[in-house]
Parts: structure tokens; sequence; C-alpha cells
């Protein structure tokens, strides 16, 4: 064995050494998360947050009085709600998953650190296993797999450091993360090795890239679809009285989440902002098929369930643009459209055959 190969064998021995250390912190930032949940628990909710709206109307109303004391007027701040669609509810937003508890923030905060130093770990890992084989790490299902979960991980952060609202995603993410790792390194696993003359091209690193970080957005979408579909039902058993009223388990965790409205803005706005790329997925990848096989489209399994997922969220994204459509109904076509997105990933690769089954498991 000559000194490269020993040197690719020892990177690879680390790559693998570091997914799995990113595997035992993502672990404990799964416990963390479950802690923030646990403690935001329903009661503490309701306390907090009628705390929290008094807190908020005190100075409001004195600004109010001293400016009429002084005859000035002066405008209150409105309570903000997000404005859902014509017809449906108008609900604010929960406090999140910490309950607005301090000892629930805390756990959040320490699962937030504990999710960065995991991400750290794992794109270090992913880094490792490119060094390793001297190209793009996702020649394989493997590859792939630990890369879109570094992926999503990385938006996510994104989105906090952009201090968006949506560290509600974590618990979900973070258990997803820990699945699609579990899988990865137990099911899918290949060894490091070079790829076929076909594959050895910079369309690996374009096309396959765009498919990792559109499918990274695309499963924030889903979480959020899925979770709308929740608290929709939740809100408008609240609504009817005559409706059978939600337990107090799954009040305590619902409540804490977005309003329906702001889970199906934020559905829609991540898919609506990603679509674009994943259209450009599939162009990147009809030009390096041309390339390598001499024809831009063959009608192969990768291929067409590609080019159906392109449909699918195509008319989610009419739908959504059809009054008849939104809500629920467009819910359940993006959930479908990300179905055909894993079954093109999973299914595909796994149980059809066909010209993208050459890399290996």
């Amino acid at each position: 064995m000559n000194l490269a190969a020993a040197a690719n064998e020892t990177m690879a021995h680390n790559s693998n050494l570091l997914v799995y250390s990113a595997m035992a912190v993502y672990t404990l930032a799964f416990v963390a998360h479950m802690a923030e949940w646990v403690f935001g628990s329903r009661s503490k909710v309701g306390r907090t947050a009628a705390a929290l709206t008094e807190r908020a109307a005190a100075p409001a109303t004195a600004a109010a009085r001293s400016g009429a004391a002084a005859g000035t007027a002066v405008l209150e701040r409105p309570k903000i709600i997000t404005r859902s669609v014509a017809g449906s509810r108008d609900v604010p937003d929960g406090p999140g998953a910490a309950g607005g508890t301090e000892k629930g923030d805390l756990y959040g905060r320490i699962a937030i650190s504990l999710t960065v130093l995991a991400w750290a770990l794992h794109v270090g890992g992913v880094v490792a296993r490119a060094l390793s084989v001297q190209r793009a790490p996702w020649g394989n299902m493997y590859e792939f797999s630990t890369t879109f979960a570094a992926v999503a991980v990385g938006v996510y952060l994104l989105l906090l450091v952009l201090k968006k609202n949506v560290r509600w995603i974590g618990l979900p993410l973070i258990t997803t993360v820990l699945l699609d790792l579990g899988l990865a390194v137990s099911v899918l696993y290949t060894a490091s090795d070079q790829l076929v003359p076909a594959l050895h091209s910079y369309w690996l690193w374009i096309h396959v890239s765009c498919a990792i970080l559109s499918g990274a957005v695309l499963y924030l979408g889903a979480v959020a679809t899925l979770l709308f579909l929740f608290r929709d039902n939740h809100e408008a058993k609240l609504a009817d009285p005559t409706a059978k009223q939600p337990g107090a388990f799954a009040t305590s965790v619902l409540e804490r989440l977005p309003s329906a409205a702001s889970l199906d803005k934020f559905a829609y706005r991540v898919n609506a902002t990603v679509f674009p790329l994943w259209t450009f997925t599939i162009i990147a990848g009809a030009i390096w098929a041309e390339a390598a096989w001499g024809r831009y489209w063959g009608w192969d399994p990768k291929e067409v369930w590609s080019f159906i997922t392109w449909v699918a969220y195509a008319g989610y994204l009419h739908a959504r643009a059809t009054a008849g459509w939104k809500g629920r109904k467009a819910a359940w076509l993006g959930l479908i459209a990300f179905a055909c997105y894993l079954f093109n990933y999973y299914g595909v690769n796994i149980f059809v055959t066909g010209l993208h089954s050459y890399a290996g498991v």
C-alpha cells in the first residue's frame, strides 16, 4: 500500500469517527430539545403568556394616558397576529417550544449549542470523506445521506442566525437527522472508492449539490406543512364548541407552535423559494446525461421521478395561487410532492434498476 492510499484510508477512518461523534452530540441535542418542550408545559405557557401580554400592554396604556392628558393623539401599537387566508382564522403565534419559561429557554439554548457542535463535527466528517476519495462527497447513497443531513441542519442554523422564528423545527429536525445518519452508517454505508468514468465530471458538483440543497429546504417545508395540518385541526376544534376538545398533551404542544397561518406561509415561502433550484437541478441532470450517455432524456426511473416531483411541486405552487386550494388541500399536495422526492431518492435507488444505480448504494 503506497502512502497516498494509506493517507486516504486514514482520512476515511477519520470521516467515520467524526460522523459517529456528530451522532453522539446530536443525541444530546435531541435530549435537550425534549427538555425544552417538557419544561415549557401547558400551565406555564398560559401563565407566561398572560404575564407577557400584561407587561407589553402596560407601557402602551401608560403612553396613551399620558398623550391624552397632554392633548396629543397617541396610537397604541396593535397586537401582531398572522393574517390567514380569507375565510379562515386569525390566531396569534404560540410562545415557542420553550413556552416562554426561563428553564425551557435555557434547555432550548443548550440544544442549539449542541446542535452547532454536532453540525461542526458532521461537516468535518463530510469534508474528510471528500478528502479520502478526492472528489465531491456525494457519489453514493451513504455520502448523499450524510451530506443531505449536514445541509439541512446548516439551513436551519442559518435561519436562526437570520433571527427567523424556526426554533420549533429543532426537535423534528434532529430526530430526522439521527434517523438519517443511523440508516446511512448501518444500511447504506459504502466504503470510500472512486466512481465510474461517467461520473467524473464537474456536473457532479453542480447537479448533485443542487439536489441536496433543494431537498434540505423542501424537507423544512414538509415539516412545516405537517405541523400546519395538526395546528389547523387544533385551532378548528377550539373554534367549534361542539367538537371534542383537544387533550392536555396536544394542547401543551400545539399551542406553543406558530399559528396555522404562519406555518402555512412558511411552508409556501420555502417551497416557492427553492423550486427554481429544483428546476435547475433537473436541467443540469439532463445536460450531464447528454455529456455522459449521449442523450438529454432517456426515461430512466430517476429522471422520471425527478420530473414527477417537479410536477407535484409545480401543482402545489399553482394550487396555492388558486383561492380554492389554499390551506389543507394545498398542504396535502405539498406532502405528496415531498413523498415523491423521498421515493425518488430511497425507492428508485434501492428498489428500481436504472442507469443511476451504477454508483452503488
